[in-house]
């Protein structure tokens, strides 16, 4: 700091002093300047106004220094210079007027902010540093079409597959035996040529027919001739 240990205050009460010890034929009700307003006031500044108005602006930066951080020296000396002022206004009769004593109360409030801001400043570093965390931005929604859940339907037991039948086995058909020719007896009587033999029906492929019994034998239907001449 440029002013470490000055208290920016004692400024105008060493003004003060310097005025009533000396320069005792000053007034500090004596008009300084006049100012016209515009509703054509006319404002007189005394040297008391003068003096208070410098004071106000140094404990405005006062208050300036005490928020970036003051060392323990300058509060000790706001303290002395409290204590002096104080004293001051109460024992010496030259120092007993309003303005006087706002000069103390600047004083007064100069020392308690320091000190108010170096306990909120000690109870900060305390706590350990504080870390902002961004805020996200919320995202836009985007519309979504809810599925529609509709309740399952209990499924059919699926039809049972018919068993499977085994064709009978095709019966294979047996072969007619061969027709015996009986020769015819032998006499006066001509003989006759045989009689052909039947053949069997050929069996069908696409339905088996079942098994044939074996045909009989055939004989000639002609009667045997006797052995006996005729008459």
């Amino acid at each position: 700091m440029s002013m470490v240990g000055f208290p920016l205050l004692l400024i105008p009460l060493a003004v003060f002093n310097i005025m009533v010890f000396l320069m005792p034929g000053v007034s500090f009700t004596a008009p300084v300047l006049s100012v016209t307003l515009l509703s054509e006031v006319s404002w007189v500044v005394t040297v008391g106004d003068l003096m208070l108005a410098i004071a106000v602006l140094l404990l405005m930066f006062e208050v300036i220094k005490s928020a970036r951080g003051k060392y323990l020296m300058d509060h000790l000396l706001s303290l002395l210079l409290l204590a002096g002022a104080t004293a001051e206004f109460l024992l010496l009769p030259q120092f007993g007027n309003s303005t006087y004593f706002l000069l103390v109360l600047l004083t007064f409030v100069d020392f308690i902010a320091g000190i108010g801001l170096r306990v909120r400043r000690s109870a900060r570093a305390a706590a350990g540093p504080i870390v902002s965390t961004p805020v996200a931005e919320p995202e836009p929604r985007e519309s979504r079409v809810e599925p529609r859940v509709e309740s399952p339907v209990a499924a059919s037991p699926a039809p049972e597959a018919p068993e499977p039948t085994t064709a009978p086995a095709a019966a294979t058909p047996t072969p007619a035996a061969p027709a015996v020719m009986v020769p015819p007896a032998t006499g006066n009587a001509a003989p006759h040529a045989p009689a052909p033999a039947a053949t069997p029906p050929a069996p069908s492929p696409a339905a088996p027919s079942p098994a044939e019994p074996p045909a009989e034998t055939r004989t000639d239907p002609r009667p045997p001739a006797s052995d006996a001449p005729p008459r």
